[in-house]
């Protein structure tokens, strides 16, 4: 297995440039890891330890983000190298300043596995949430470098469980300490003879709680909904527009609609504001007399969503008529209730707040648009779903202190 393995990543590093060609996310992949030992030849943090932080993309950033700015709090002195896999975690948060240094992790072969902890020697290593690349944990346990997987959430048709997924399950037996996110993913691992787990659950928790309460006010949107009810639909895609398009374009005025599209280049902007036959305002040109008048107001740049939420009686949450839906809990802290698609089970805690009655799963316009009626035409309903949501959130809080206090023994 091993061998097949290597000669899958060995294969994907020789076909990635072909697919550059056609893929700018592929481009700047390949781009970013070109002459990478070079770049760090000599790399000296001058004593300081090395604390390493692995994510995909920028989900798992949002999930190690906490975890990063809790060590750093509790020891400045450490040195914090994070690397992302992905373009779309790399390109957004190459800046961010919580980090010593931000950078590409190489493809995961087995001389660069040796030469990257040669090069960077952590005392500690931190892989967030679905990070399992077999060379670089392999190393890292050689070496007796204590590995952490943090936020993790398994299912049982995952690999790991499998008759044939003992070579994987191998992977997960090289981690020092794996903190999962509930009891259901402890016990998977227990049955396949994993014990080195703590149900501490997910540290986007923590992230979301500090984000509302530092959060920026954004004038534009306080102007927009001026105390109207206003629903904000965030991270949405093409199937969402449709929706909302159908349904804005029909109610009552009294009702405000606050868009924020995971897409925001100049063409899916203009497509969108199209689809509605109503007064639209678009955050970039906030004239005051629109946003007054208005009854849509776009989102057109990206960094503010979970700000927006705050402007909000109701959120619908997009994604969920695609691959998956999106960040929920970043509404949920403002004690509001959420509608998304029907993809949302590899979601701990959509699942939990559907049951608990905080968040309402829609499968088509029908039930999408009476869900909406219902909640916006019934202030308890809406108010008692919100408490419910609201409440979830701040009974999930703490692992990122569970997490920290265990890591940091052995730093």
């Amino acid at each position: 297995m091993k061998i097949l393995y290597n000669t899958g990543i060995r294969l994907y590093s020789l076909l990635i440039p072909a697919a550059a060609l056609f893929s700018r996310k592929a481009g700047l992949w390949i781009r970013g890891r070109k002459g990478f030992f070079s770049k760090y030849e000599g790399f000296d943090t001058r004593g300081r330890s090395v604390i390493w932080v692995h994510c995909a993309s920028l989900g798992e950033f949002e999930q190690g983000r906490p975890v990063i700015e809790e060590i750093r709090k509790r020891d400045p002195s450490v040195f914090i190298l994070l690397t992302f896999f992905s373009p779309s975690g790399y390109e957004v948060r190459s800046d961010y300043p919580g980090a010593d240094l931000v950078c590409y992790l190489p493809a995961d072969t087995p001389g660069n596995a040796r030469r990257f902890v040669r090069t960077f020697s952590p005392s500690i290593a931190v892989f967030v949430k679905y990070e399992f690349w077999y060379n670089y944990i392999s190393e890292l346990s050689k070496k007796g470098i204590p590995l952490y997987l943090i936020s993790a959430n398994f299912r049982p048709g995952q690999i790991f469980f499998r008759w044939y997924g003992r070579w994987f399950a191998g992977m997960l037996r090289m981690f020092t300490h794996i903190f999962v996110q509930g009891e259901e993913s402890a016990l998977l691992l227990s049955s396949a003879g994993i014990d080195e787990v703590t149900v501490a659950g997910d540290t986007r928790f923590d992230r979301v709680v500090s984000i509302a309460r530092s959060a920026s006010r954004a004038d534009a949107a306080a102007e927009f909904s001026g105390g109207a009810l206003t629903v904000v639909a965030g991270s949405t895609w093409q199937p969402d527009h449709s929706l909302w398009a159908r349904y804005m374009n029909g109610t009552p005025d009294s009702l405000k609609l606050i868009i924020a599209p995971h897409e925001i280049d100049i063409e899916e902007i203009d497509r969108l504001e199209e689809q509605f036959r109503l007064p639209v305002a678009r955050f970039s040109r906030p004239d005051e007399s629109d946003l007054r008048s208005a009854r849509i107001l776009i989102i057109d740049n990206i960094g503010m969503l979970s700000s927006l939420y705050a402007y909000g009686s109701l959120a619908y949450i997009g994604g969920g008529f695609g691959r998956n839906i999106h960040n929920i809990l970043e509404a949920c802290v403002y004690s509001i209730p959420v509608i998304f698609g029907p993809r949302y089970r590899n979601f701990r805690e959509a699942v939990d707040l559907v049951r608990l009655g905080g968040a309402f799963p829609v499968s088509d316009y029908d039930s999408f648009s009476g869900k909406v009626d219902e909640l916006t035409g019934n202030k308890d309903i809406r108010e008692s779903a919100g408490s419910i949501a609201g409440g979830y959130v701040r009974s999930e809080t703490g692992a990122t202190r569970i997490i920290v206090d265990k890591i940091l023994i052995f730093e």
